[in-house]
């Protein structure tokens, strides 16, 4: 079982309905939802899948991260 981290994602809400959400620190990992509950709830469990396939990947995210929102 991997210990519960922080982790970053975008959640969009899309033109043609639903909600589209991709996680930032896993390359890949995306997934969506007809609701913002329902994308929220289905990125957990890809990133929960991603990080069993990939325990290497919950090793790398223990590095220090820093979130920054930019204006261009």
């Amino acid at each position: 079982m991997v210990k519960p981290q922080r982790i970053t994602v975008i959640l969009r809400e899309e033109e043609e309905g639903g909600y589209s959400v991709q996680c930032l620190e896993l390359p890949g990992c995306i997934s969506q939802g007809e609701t913002r509950e329902e994308a929220i709830n289905n990125i957990i469990e890809a990133i929960k899948g991603y990080l069993e396939a990939f325990p290497e990947e919950a090793k790398r995210l223990k590095g220090k991260k820093e979130l920054l929102e930019l204006i261009v």
